[in-house]
């Protein structure tokens, strides 16, 4: 289904050079962002006091934050946990101070505002599962890489795997530089956001690289550039649709999910329109110049024997 048709294709190659310039600039900015500035982890990743209370009605979100603040806990995280009436808090770990002291604190706190407040359970997470979950999040997103790498050589053609890869790489290392820019906090579910976005960049370009493929196969005449072109002209249609069915389920997260989705819908939204960018203006540029060919795709039938006899 299109809801518009272009009828000449868009000369995207003529512009090739300038995008992967930019999409360079962007990139090298956003690994010294990450080396500079580094991501702000949340509690899951260094360690830290977990405390889940119960209030006697709806809680207050912003009442409580600004009460926990006034008293010396401008770090804490807090958000509703499975009802209105039950919240979660999240404090870094803090030197000298244990995990009990802290949960003491953050309970008279929330006292000063309502008395009925009731502590339902404390956890402490250790610095040393911080470092398991780091080790483990970088693990999965390397086994990812590599079984994209070797689905689109198996598939397409080597050309291509170098390609997407680099596309994949160029937006998630951009989603992550713009996170150590803002420092903004990088949990699980901003995690789980970059391996979605993983997902969601390849099958854009997976899309492309397919209809390049089957132009190889009906223009003869066309050079590389026009056949490129023209793929990613007769799949424009499709990928603006994708990306914008795509881009307001996620801003519905994103402005009606509360604090909860706010940073994986962030993450969603910030790489829905790089992923888009990249499956178009860096992919196919890479796999071009990277000489790929008509004879990379297209089988040479080898004359009989019949038919080479005079």
């Amino acid at each position: 289904m299109e809801f518009f048709r272009i009828k000449r294709d868009i000369p995207f190659m003529s512009s090739a050079r300038l995008t992967i310039f930019i999409s360079a600039l962007f990139f090298v900015a956003a690994v010294v962002l990450l080396i500079v500035r580094g991501l702000n982890l949340s509690i899951e990743f260094t360690g830290g006091t977990l405390v889940e209370v119960r209030y006697p009605q709806a809680a207050e979100l912003q009442k409580i934050r600004s009460e926990l603040a006034s008293d010396g806990f401008q770090e804490a995280s807090v958000q509703n946990f499975g009802t209105s009436q039950d919240v979660m808090i999240r404090l870094p770990a803090r030197k000298g101070v244990s995990s009990a002291k802290l949960s003491e604190g953050i309970l008279a706190s929330l006292r000063k505002q309502d008395s009925g407040v009731e502590l339902r359970r404390v956890e402490f997470v250790g610095p040393q599962v911080g470092e398991e979950l780091v080790n483990d999040g970088g693990l999965a997103l390397i086994l990812v890489s590599i079984g994209i790498m070797l689905y689109l050589a198996i598939r397409f053609e080597w050309r291509f795997a170098v390609g997407a890869i680099v596309a994949t790489a160029h937006d998630v290392v951009i989603v992550l530089g713009l996170f150590a820019l803002f420092q903004w906090e990088f949990s699980l579910t901003v995690l789980a956001a970059i391996l979605a976005i993983l997902g969601y960049s390849v099958n854009d370009t997976v899309v492309v690289f397919d209809r390049i493929r089957e132009n190889f196969r009906k223009m003869r005449k066309g050079t590389i550039a026009e056949i490129i072109d023209n793929a990613i002209t007769r799949t424009l249609s499709r990928t603006i649709m994708t990306s914008v069915t795509t881009q307001i389920m996620v801003f519905a997260m994103l402005f009606l999910g509360g604090e909860v989705l706010f940073y994986f819908a962030l993450a969603l939204t910030i790489g829905i329109v790089v992923g888009t960018y990249s499956s178009v203006l860096v992919a196919s540029p890479i796999v071009m110049w990277l000489g790929i060919s008509r004879a990379d795709l297209v089988p040479v039938k080898k004359e009989s024997e019949a038919d080479q006899r005079p």
